[in-house]
């Protein structure tokens, strides 16, 4: 819902932005626990009455809560100093500038998320890594000796608690691997789930949109993470290399860029091999519209959408395809065949 929300109705508050959502075909909403106008974070993990208000005005409306989301919090739970300044607009004004007091909220407002998640009882949370390592992504000047193990000690020293009390009430955080963060690929996870002691909270939002922006093999990452995806943004990007710009992009805006986001089926993301893989090994979580475009109108593009997941969504087999020429068990014939004594 945040790329949707807005000052002008019905996008101003949760009641209408769910009737919204519902009347053009979604099952269920993804509420992000950063602005004010969806939900108090605050309220959700600590009043109950609110939490059963929240939960009557969602369903009124006629969907559910997905999840919650944290990902401007998530951001700040490790910034860089490079990038101290461009992530002060993520949190309260008086603590413009102020490192340590930015990741001192943020962290507080995790926990927060984890026990509100708990009260609407939902089992999974996404958000992002945040980065101290960012700046470094190209090896260029050389990294000093010990700074990437360095980086993930302690970014993994900043989530433990975090995931900890994720875990306390039985939710998956899930990061989305996305450039800015340093977890952003397969390499980045492995290197933090070391760091983390392989906890089971430590899980991934797939979104094969940032995968494609960094030339990654999106299908294969499913069955090497299979079993860490617990949650799924359907997000459609396209990467159009010219002799001019490649992965970096030039320092062009969205429009210009090589590599960009686009509404579902306007891009270049292969779903039905995504939907496939996912039904494969039973992911039972919620496909999510993620909008980015910047092309395409919001408003269309969520329409759109609805109808593009829905004709997605495979309804699994229970039975075989040639289960019609099948010989039924007999261990004797099973013997004979293979020359069994």
């Amino acid at each position: 819902m945040a790329q949707f929300v807005d000052d002008k109705a019905p996008f101003n508050n949760l009641k209408d932005i769910c009737t919204w959502a519902a009347s053009i075909g979604y099952k269920a909403v993804q509420i992000p626990t950063w602005d004010a106008r969806l939900i108090d974070l605050k309220k959700a993990a600590e009043d109950m009455d609110y939490v059963s208000q929240i939960k009557n005005t969602v369903k009124e409306a006629g969907v559910e809560i997905s999840d919650f989301s944290s990902h401007l919090q998530g951001q700040l739970v490790a910034v860089s100093p490079a990038y101290n300044e461009l992530f002060d607009a993520f949190a309260p004004a008086e603590l413009a500038g102020d490192l340590k007091g930015k990741q001192k909220w943020a962290t507080n407002q995790l926990m927060m998320a984890a026990k509100a998640s708990k009260n609407f009882g939902l089992t999974t949370h996404g958000t992002f890594s945040g980065a101290l390592m960012w700046h470094t992504v190209y090896p260029w000047p050389q990294r000093p000796a010990g700074l990437v193990d360095t980086g993930f000690e302690e970014l993994a020293k900043r989530w433990l608690p975090i995931l900890d009390e994720f875990d306390k009430y039985g939710v998956d955080v899930c990061y989305e691997l996305h450039p800015g963060e340093d977890l952003h690929d397969g390499v980045t996870f492995d290197l933090f789930l070391e760091k983390v002691n392989h906890h089971k909270r430590a899980n991934i939002l797939y979104d094969p949109s940032h995968f494609v922006l960094q030339c990654l093999n999106y299908v294969d990452f499913i069955d090497i993470y299979k079993d860490r995806i617990k949650m799924f943004h359907v997000k459609d990007a396209e990467f159009n290399p010219t002799g001019r710009q490649g992965v970096y992009g030039g320092y062009s805006s969205w429009i210009e860029r090589a590599g960009r986001f686009r509404s579902l089926g306007d891009g270049q993301v292969d779903f039905n091999a995504i939907f496939s893989k996912l039904s494969q090994y039973d992911f039972d979580g919620w496909a999510v519209l993620e909008w980015e475009c910047a092309i395409k109108h919001p408003e269309d593009g969520a329409i759109e959408g609805a109808k593009f997941i829905s004709e997605k969504i495979i309804h699994v087999t229970e039975k075989t395809f040639d289960d019609f020429a099948s010989t039924g068990m007999d261990e004797g014939l099973n013997k004979k065949l293979l020359g069994i004594n």
